[in-house]
């Protein structure tokens, strides 16, 4: 049957067959236990059963893994079949390159941090993860398990996979003004607005709380990524919208905490999913033919404008709920007319 993920009363676990089924369980247990996000530990779950599927083909114990398998792994989700669906009543394979660099290095470190849970409890006596090394030729210091998700932690480097440091996608206004004008309900404009007008990550928005969503100040209260709270001022434009909701759409007695619920359909008034919000997303971007358009494009729209506009780099850091400040800064960064322009005054001068 192989491994799968599923969700529970106690979150996101692996069912399947095989001792790795149980240790995962374990890991994803005790991220919990320490007050790790229902998102984390869902993105943990999905990341550790790609690795016990490899297990499960190479017919590998956990306890067997010696390092060369985790190369072994990279290689292997290269290959792995595209996935197929469904057009016109055929079935269509979709051609795959292999999954992103970013996605290798989060699955190995997601499996970094399975293996440090084995030797923390005692099963294993090490981890056989690779310890990467940097562009220096050093290798990362050690911070315990989980570390590499610690606030602070380097970004540069650090990882099995080269990765390219690539500036935050935004998006054009013309494009975003399409894509909005396209939407059918209050409820979906709002939702688009709290990202480009206030910077929200998708969960965020998905998450916000009709408590936490003051009409009177213009702010919203976010609880972010490791439960961070920020209170973000936003622009007129997200509350008119909201207002309209309440008043028009959200369902009469509705007593889901969620601001954003579900307008129709067998579960009217629960909370908006996360396949929900996709399903908008996609239908509107296919229709509007607004393409770019994506949650993480609309917040990253968002900082690029503000950094654009001079704002202080930490007033930024915090309306957008940055760990890092080395995250924030990859906002400010010159123009390609900018550079362009600088390039010119600086051959004026020496010219004189």
């Amino acid at each position: 049957m192989g491994v799968r993920v599923v969700r529970t009363s106690k979150g996101h676990r692996l069912v399947g067959e095989g001792a790795t089924v149980g240790a995962a369980n374990a890991f994803l247990g005790h991220l919990g236990a320490r007050g790790y996000s229902p998102a984390t530990v869902r993105a943990y779950a999905f990341d550790v059963a790609n690795f016990a599927s490899f297990l499960e083909e190479r017919k590998l114990a956990l306890g067997e893994v010696v390092p060369s398998d985790l190369f072994a792994y990279l290689d292997w989700q290269q290959l792995q079949q595209p996935r197929q669906r469904c057009a016109g009543g055929k079935v269509v394979a979709l051609a795959r390159t292999g999954p992103a660099p970013a996605t290798m290095n989060r699955r190995i470190s997601a499996v970094r941090g399975l293996f440090e849970h084995q030797v923390m409890a005692g099963v294993l006596a090490e981890n056989p993860v690779p310890a990467a090394r940097r562009a220096n030729g050093l290798r990362t210091p050690p911070r315990g398990m989980l570390g590499h998700v610690g606030p602070g932690r380097p970004r540069g480097g650090g990882r099995l996979v080269r990765q390219a440091d690539r500036l935050p996608e935004s998006v054009e206004g013309d494009e975003v003004s399409r894509f909005l004008a396209d939407l059918l309900t209050y409820r979906d404009r709002a939702v688009v607005l709290a990202m480009v007008l206030g910077g929200l990550r998708a969960g965020e928005v998905r998450s916000l709380r009709l408590a936490d969503v003051d009409m009177g100040l213009g702010r919203v209260r976010v609880i972010g990524k490791g439960g961070r709270e920020r209170i973000v001022p936003v622009e007129r434009a997200f509350f008119a919208e909201c207002a309209a909701y309440l008043r028009e759409e959200r369902p009469a007695g509705c007593a889901t905490p969620e601001c954003f619920v579900v307008l129709r359909g067998p579960t009217t008034g629960q909370a908006m999913t996360e396949a929900g919000m996709r399903k908008i997303f996609r239908l509107h971007r296919q229709r509007s033919g607004a393409r770019r358009v994506r949650p993480h494009r609309l917040r990253h729209t968002y900082g690029t404008e503000l950094a654009a506009a001079g704002i202080d780099l930490l007033v930024l850091r915090e309306l957008m709920g940055h760990a890092s400040p080395e995250t924030t800064a990859r906002y400010i960064h010159l123009s390609a007319d900018g550079l362009a322009a600088e390039f010119v005054a600086a051959r004026a001068r020496m010219d004189r």
